[in-house]
């Protein structure tokens, strides 16, 4: 048997029979012929920061933290550059400033892999961008049976679009063209502003600098407004010391510890979230924008999000806010919203609308079962989709009808991968059988 492996917040587990290090798509392509035919599953695991069971495996475990290379640029205005899938976002974030390239947005933890951000269609915030997955324009890929495809926007272009939200469902993705956009910095500016005000004008918050989200304390009333705004000014970064205070101290060593102390007493956590909301404060800086985008993160969690209509957004946040009134542990961490563009990729949870996104949170170790599954009967009732990441209950069942084209990913996966290798507990729910679901 293989090595026991966690994700990063610990709440999910594997046995896999074996643990592989490829470096070459070469090398992943015989992995995978080789377990096909003894009728074994493989997974793939990147930087271990999903949440679900989406990367679990008994079968076969890939870590392709061996294949994260440059590999070359192009496209229109070089703009274009091809990377091996295993590629963190925080080293491929420094090679592209190298290059004067930048991601056109990103979310707020940069340890993911590429392969796995944009299979889960990973997100930042923006009303005008889509998530990471609509920045792919190539990709590699080995299928179900060893083969290796390649797929672009000239070449089999109708698998690039389905295939840039893949799950893990349709083949191992060993490398990726991304259309990136010259080097930027943002200027960020975070407020503490009354939440009924946010929510009373939320389409004109959203839409009032080119990434905002906002972060509340339910029972709080206020929140933490953070609008960034793509500037041609210099840089005017945070001193060192002040990133530490910030980032370091009061972001994760403070702010875990009062967590644990509301889980070892959790008659105080009503006061600790007071705590956490007071302790909030106001900033303005300007950076290069993959580091106004992310932030370190060590203080472990478990979460879910949703994306839903935007216009149901205030509604839904109010619903949320009298759930965790009635909750018998509440929150220790404060809920997060965000927007995105709608793009046109099937499984892409912003497919076909523009999605605001309400993320909530639990510090490890305190119970989340009540407040998640009250969070998502919620979030059922504007058709929401939950991050593929991210933790949620849903199965296929109740996920084929929010995505117009389900189908049409169906038909893909069946072409692909029609034994199953890459199949897992997590796919079997969410997508169902391979062998139930394709339609010729």
């Amino acid at each position: 048997m293989g090595v026991s492996t966690k994700n990063w917040a610990g709440n999910q587990r594997c046995l896999p029979q074996g643990v592989h290090t490829p470096t070459t798509t070469a090398e992943v392509a015989a992995i995978v012929r080789t377990a096909a035919g003894a009728g074994e599953r493989v997974k793939v695991i990147g930087g271990a920061h999903s949440f679900t069971d989406i990367a679990m495996t008994d079968g076969n475990l890939l870590s392709l933290d061996g294949m994260n290379r440059v590999l070359g640029g192009g496209g229109p205005d070089g703009l274009d550059v091809t990377v091996q899938a295993g590629i963190r976002l925080y080293d491929l974030n420094d090679e592209l400033a190298a290059r004067g390239l930048a991601m056109p947005n990103l979310g707020d933890i940069d340890q993911q892999s590429i392969a796995g951000a944009i299979a889960t269609a990973t997100h930042g915030t923006g009303a005008g961008l889509g998530n990471l997955a609509t920045t792919v324009v190539g990709m590699e890929i080995v299928t179900g049976d060893g083969s290796v495809r390649r797929t672009d926007e000239h070449d089999d272009s109708d698998l690039l679009s389905v295939a840039r939200v893949g799950l893990g469902a349709l083949g191992i993705v060993t490398e990726v063209t991304l259309r990136c956009v010259p080097t930027f910095n943002l200027h960020a500016v975070e407020t503490i502003e009354p939440l009924a005000a946010v929510t009373a004008n939320f389409d004109q918050v959203m839409h009032g600098a080119d990434h905002v989200e906002f972060f509340w304390m339910p029972g709080a009333r206020r929140c933490q407004v953070k609008r960034n705004t793509r500037t041609d000014r210099p840089a005017e970064p945070q001193s060192k010391m002040a990133y530490i205070r910030d980032k370091w101290i009061a972001e994760n060593l403070a702010f875990g510890t009062v967590c644990r102390v509301g889980r070892r007493y959790p008659k105080a956590a009503p006061r600790i979230a007071k705590l956490i909301t007071s302790a909030a404060s106001e900033r303005e800086l300007i950076d290069r924008s993959d580091r106004i985008f992310s932030s370190p993160r060590h203080v472990r969690f478990v979460e879910m999000e949703y994306g839903i209509p935007l216009d149901a957004v205030p509604e839904a946040i109010e619903r949320v806010g009298a759930l965790v009134s009635s909750l018998p542990f509440p929150p220790l961490f404060p809920i997060e919203v965000r927007v995105s563009a709608a793009d046109d990729i099937p499984l892409s949870t912003a497919n076909g609308r523009p999605s605001g996104w309400i993320a909530v949170h639990q510090y490890i170790g305190t119970p989340y079962e009540s407040y998640f599954q009250g969070v998502e009967s919620i979030m059922d009732d504007y058709d929401g989709r939950p991050h593929w990441g991210k933790l949620h209950f849903q199965t296929a069942a109740t996920l084929s009808g929010r995505y117009p084209e389900w189908q049409r990913f169906q038909n893909v996966r069946a072409r692909l991968d029609p034994m199953g290798t890459f199949a897992n507990a997590y796919t079997d729910r969410v997508l169902g059988p391979v062998n139930d679901t394709a339609i010729d």
